[in-house]
C-alpha cells in the first residue's frame, strides 16, 4: 500500500484530542474512522474526505477537488483533494472540519 505517509501523519495529529478514532487500510491507503464511521483519509497523495451529500457540490468547485469514483461509479458524498487543494493549515482544517461536521450527521455501516 503506497500513500502519503506525511499526510497520514498529519491527519493522525489533528485527531490526536479525540478517543474515538481508529485507522483502517482500504482503497489502496488508510481511513481515519471516527465513532466507527468512515471520516478521512489518505489514498496515493490525496485527501479522501467524507463530506456528505449536501456538501458535494459546492466542494467540487474547489481547487485540487474531485469527485470519488469507486468501481466505475461516482461516489455522492466523497470527494478526493490533490495537494493544491489541502497545503495550507487553512486548506486542510477546512476539509478535516467537512468530514468531522458530516460524521455526527452520518450513520455506521452494519457490523458484519
Amino acid at each position: 500500500m503506497a500513500f502519503n505517509e506525511k499526510l497520514s501523519d498529519r491527519i493522525r495529529e489533528a485527531l490526536a484530542v479525540r478517543n474515538d478514532i481508529e485507522e483502517k487500510y482500504m482503497f489502496g491507503g488508510v481511513c481515519y474512522m471516527v465513532d466507527g464511521k468512515m471520516c478521512i483519509g489518505v489514498v496515493g497523495d490525496e485527501l479522501m474526505c467524507r463530506i456528505g451529500p449536501d456538501a458535494y457540490e459546492q466542494a467540487l468547485e474547489k481547487d485540487g477537488c474531485r469527485e470519488m469514483i469507486f468501481t466505475g461509479k461516482p461516489m455522492k458524498g466523497y470527494v478526493f483533494v490533490a495537494e493544491n487543494g489541502y497545503r495550507s493549515k487553512s486548506e486542510f482544517d477546512h476539509w478535516l472540519g467537512l468530514c468531522l461536521a458530516f460524521n455526527k450527521l452520518a450513520k455506521a455501516s452494519k457490523k458484519k
